[in-house]
């Protein structure tokens, strides 16, 4: 289901898409800043409920962040600071998406949907912090999890599409993703801890 499960066939792509758009000069690091410009276009789309518009700047926002690391890997300008920076403006772009979410008239189900919002911004921040901390402070890399941002971000976007013809369908997305993200983490946390012995447990 994840990625990095597929790494042969995404390197495949990822280097075709590296060659295309390292024709057009920019760096790796400027793709990867601009991707913040679409995904405040979606933000501004997704208070407004217009959601076909919203998603397809979604979904632009999300290529280009395929685009900055095939980009460097092409052109053989993989940095630490660019790898650094790519992160950063990942969890920007998705906060900016989650926190629009709050503004749309959505249909609640079972408790209010600012509360399966804010449980999915939640498991979202949660399910990449647990790899970064497990980095950090075990010096472990820990992936996996259920849902990764790939899934996180290609669910996110069909409901927002989806909610042009009917808005109970990004909810259900919503909620989906609040939980399926917060298992992510746990079994992160998980991982992290079998990757560094339970002995201390």
């Amino acid at each position: 289901m994840t990625l990095y499960k597929n790494k042969e066939k995404f390197e495949r792509i990822s280097i075709k898409v590296g060659i295309i758009f390292s024709r057009l000069g920019l760096s790796p690091n400027q793709w990867t800043l601009s991707s913040l410009i679409p995904a405040l276009i979606a933000f501004y789309l997704l208070t407004s409920s217009r959601f076909i518009p919203a998603g397809i700047f979604f979904f632009i926002s999300a290529f280009i962040d395929l685009v900055d690391g095939s980009v460097a890997r092409v052109t053989g300008r993989v940095t630490k600071l660019g790898a650094y920076l790519d992160t950063i403006i990942d969890r920007y772009v998705e906060f900016l998406i989650i926190f629009a979410l709050l503004f749309c008239p959505l249909p609640d189900f079972t408790i209010p949907i600012y509360c399966w919002i804010l449980v999915f911004l939640f498991g979202s921040m949660m399910t990449s912090y647990a790899k970064a901390a497990a980095c950090d402070k075990l010096g472990k890399d820990v992936r996996g999890g259920i849902v990764e941002r790939a899934e996180r971000i290609a669910l996110l976007c069909i409901g927002i599409l989806l909610a042009h013809f009917d808005r109970v369908y990004l909810t259900y997305i919503i909620v989906i993703l609040a939980v399926l993200t917060n298992i992510s983490a746990l079994q992160r946390l998980a991982a992290a801890i079998r990757k560094n012995g339970s002995a201390g447990i």
